[in-house]
């Protein structure tokens, strides 16, 4: 892929300006480390194993001070004595309240979940599809949707199924009205099979009861990973995971009273396109290169796939109708965009391209990622952090921002090998665009590890778990908590301890 000018001309005029203080020394550091980029060392610490103050196992390393407790397991009971469903994904607190003089906190938790006999359809109040059918792998009911945990007084207390009949939800993102919008991973259509199409947006109610199970259309049927909201424009920003052609989305709604179900009223669905470029490829981004960008509207949000051939694709190739419809008309594509989370503190859109860059083979957008900002107030965005080696970061997925303004990475790479072991990590992002550690996934499970916790051998694997993703991190909105999840074999986790001592 030939690179040009274009592309490759760094920050100037106004737009370096604005970016020089928080990204002083970026160009210096990576010159000097253009073939080795690796973490600096952690604000927090060098990272140990720390026993679950629940179950008493060593399920991760933490930096010193920090203390964690587990809830909410695969196959642990509901409140409706349902097992909880599997593969815990996307999350985030939706309400924080004060009940009885404590502070009680609910989120929103997603299952990436597809069809699995075992599971079935999540008995939530609000279900979309019910037809049993029949994919490439398995049969049964679309097993995927949403739980709501609710944490009161430092402490995990209940869960409860709200969202049902969907496939393969895998991120999303809360809105400042209090509820989550879960989105569908997958362009399966079951409407053969007496179903439903699938990948959709949805949104869940902090009440389950309120939750409707309506898929918001004018979202777009694509491969969804995530979602930003923007409480300055009203605008909502969706990435695509769909490898080398991923879409960067805005939604504007025609509702914008901000309650629940006005997103199910419409609005326009835009494409991002780099301004003055047709098709720009920013699939091995240079860290530093910024963009101005300009939207283009989505005509038919709902178009079925469609057949895709422009280097570098897959064979028998198609792509989301959308993507399509925007690149026809010149806009830019990404590897596979994931992660994306709204920061109040710099209003900024903070966007995770998981695999740009190229791998060992020389494979384009099979690398091992990136990390964006997009200013919705200039249209501008800027990559910050491009991994030049998996110990700098190993494809991340998931990106949350602290209240205090700390960026915080999930790692969905495999796992890395350094000082403190195998495993998949939780990294700190500077400003200036280095990574460190935070924390190290240390789940390994024995069966008698499993039945001593209590925990269901059905649901739970015996096994060495380190090099399983990290999904859903998001703090509660003082700061106090980390909530997180593991998504194999299914563990939801909320760290606490000196977060002052550091940048998260």
């Amino acid at each position: 892929m030939p690179v040009t000018t274009s592309r490759r001309s760094l920050i100037t005029g106004a737009a370096a300006s604005a970016l020089a203080l928080p990204f002083s020394g970026l160009y210096a550091r990576r010159a000097a480390a253009l073939t080795r980029m690796e973490p600096i060392g952690s604000p927090y610490g060098p990272v140990a194993p720390v026993r679950d103050q629940v179950t008493g196992l060593p399920l991760l390393q933490l930096p010193e001070g920090f203390t964690y407790q587990t809830f909410g397991w695969s196959g642990d009971l509901m409140d409706d004595g349902n097992p909880t469903p599997i593969d815990h994904d996307g999350m985030a607190v939706v309400r924080s309240r004060v009940v009885n003089g404590e502070t009680e906190l609910t989120l929103v938790r997603n299952h990436e979940d597809k069809l699995n006999p075992m599971i079935g359809t999540i008995p939530a109040p609000a279900v979309y599809d019910t037809a049993d059918v029949v994919d490439e792998e398995d049969a049964g009911r679309p097993s995927g949707g949403t739980t709501n945990l609710v944490f009161r007084g430092g402490k995990f207390v209940s869960t409860v199924p709200s969202l049902g009949g969907t496939f393969d939800n895998c991120a999303g993102g809360p809105t400042p009205w209090g509820t989550w919008l879960t989105c569908e991973e997958d362009l399966i259509n079951f409407t053969d099979q007496g179903g439903k199409k699938h990948g959709y947006v949805f949104e869940v109610a902090a009440d389950p009861d309120q939750t409707t199970g309506n898929p918001i259309v004018g979202m777009g049927r694509f491969v969804h990973e995530a979602i930003a909201y923007d409480p300055v424009s009203n605008a909502i920003f969706l990435t695509e995971d769909s490898r080398n052609q991923a879409g960067l989305y805005k939604f504007l709604p025609n509702d914008d009273s901000r309650r629940i179900g006005a997103l199910e009223q419409g609005g326009a669905l835009y494409m991002a396109k780099v301004a003055g470029e047709d098709k720009a490829d920013l699939i091995q981004p240079i860290m530093g290169e910024s963009y101005q960008i300009e939207w283009v509207l989505i005509e038919d949000p709902d178009l079925d796939p469609q057949p895709f051939t422009e280097a570098p694709h897959e064979a028998d190739n198609l792509a989301s109708g959308p993507f399509v419809q925007g690149r026809d008309a010149g806009c830019l594509r990404m590897s596979r965009l994931e992660g994306c989370w709204y920061s109040a503190s710099d209003r900024l859109v903070y966007l995770v391209d998981t695999s740009s860059g190229v791998d060992e083979d020389g494979a384009i957008g099979r690398g091992d990622g990136s990390v964006w900002t997009f200013d919705p107030a200039s249209d501008r965005l800027t990559c910050i952090f491009q991994a030049e080696n998996k110990a700098a970061g190993n494809n991340f997925d998931n990106v949350t921002v602290s209240p205090r303004g700390g960026v915080l990475l999930c790692e969905d790479g495999g796992g890395v090998e350094d000082d403190f072991g195998i495993g998949e990590r939780l990294m700190g992002l500077t400003p200036a665009g280095e990574t460190y550690l935070f924390a190290k996934n240390n789940v390994i499970l024995t069966e008698a590890d499993i039945r001593g916790a209590g925990k269901s051998l059905e649901f739970i694997t015996a096994d060495d778990h380190r090099n399983n993703e990290w999904a859903g991190a998001t703090f509660d909105p003082s700061g106090r908590f980390l909530f997180v999840n593991i998504q194999t074999p299914g563990i939801t986790l909320a760290i606490e301890g000196p977060w002052e001592r550091g940048l998260l």
